[in-house]
Order: structure tokens, then sequence, then C-alpha cells
């Protein structure tokens, strides 16, 4: 067999992969009856990693690699550069094991205006009828309190995530 043709057999089988690794997703979906991975694993796809260079997707907290692994994203980059779930990242780890991280592919957003609740231990932004997780990074940021008007920022394309990223916030007045 000559070399192209091994190329294009190589071709068809990660054609192949690649559709059943679809399939197969598709289906763990309709059994757990929710979507998979709401396009975040489902963007990783053809995503590269070579060396110390990897590139991935922003999950709402962790940069997912091609290959299903986490990275975790620090909180006060992903608050400040305003990240939001399905921003393409790059992850470069130094040869001191140091990460840098850049946002190399965002998505399209949607901003939304909604209210800062804190439940559960956590605080969420309740807007347009769903509650959406943010970064305490960005609470402790903007110095905003429950109650506060907060402009939140989804992926126009899916709002049906868990986490958005804080734009901005109109603080209410104490007393």
């Amino acid at each position: 067999m000559t070399d192209k043709s091994k190329i294009e057999v190589v071709k068809q089988m990660l054609e192949s992969a690649s559709a059943n690794l679809a399939s197969a997703k598709q289906i763990l979906g309709e059994l757990l009856g929710t979507s998979f991975d709401d396009g975040v694993i489902s963007k990783t796809t053809g995503l590269s990693s070579r060396g110390n260079i990897i590139e991935g997707v922003f999950d709402g907290q962790h940069m997912l690699d091609g290959d299903g692994k986490k990275y975790p994203v620090p909180a006060n980059y992903a608050s400040k550069s305003k990240l939001v779930v399905g921003d393409v990242l790059k992850l470069t780890i130094q040869d001191d094991g140091s990460f840098i991280f850049k946002q190399i592919g965002p998505v399209e957003r949607k901003k939304l205006i909604g209210t800062l609740v804190h439940e559960n231990d956590e605080y969420k932004v309740v807007a347009g009828g769903k509650s959406y997780s943010v970064l305490m990074a960005s609470v402790t940021y903007f110095k905003i309190s429950p109650g506060d008007q907060v402009t939140i920022m989804v992926p126009k394309d899916n709002e049906n995530v868990e986490w958005a990223a804080v734009e901005s916030a109109i603080i209410q007045p104490e007393g």
C-alpha cells in the first residue's frame, strides 16, 4: 500500500471515529434526558494539542481539551477576561509547570440583565426566567451584593448554559 493510500485510509478512519463519537454523545444525551454537552464538548473536536500548547473550550470554570481532559482556569482570569461558555482558549504549560491561558476564539455573546442572588453558598444571576451561576471572583471584583442589578453575557446561540460572565453591575445604595 502506498503512503498516499495509507493517508486516505487513516483520514477515513478518523472521520468514522468522529461520527461514531458524535453518535455516542447523542445517544448518551437521549438516555440522560439532557443535552450531553451543551455544545462545549462537541467544539473540542479538532483542537490541537502540541507539546506544551493545548487548545480547548471554556465550560464556565475549566478548559476542556479534545481528549476530554479538564484544566482549571483561574477564576480571576475568567472574570477579568469575561470568558463565556464555548470560548476557545489556548493553554501554554511553562517549563516550571505554570499555566498561561489566552482566549483565541470568543463565541458570539448575548447580554441579559438580571438580579444577583445567593443560594446554596453560590452566587447566581436570575435573568430571563433562568438562573445562571457566576464566578465569586466577579462578585468580589464588581463589589456586588444580592439584589444588585447585573448585566451578564451568555453564548448567543445557547442561552441554556449553567454559567454566565458578569459584564457590569448597578450597585444598590446601602441603607
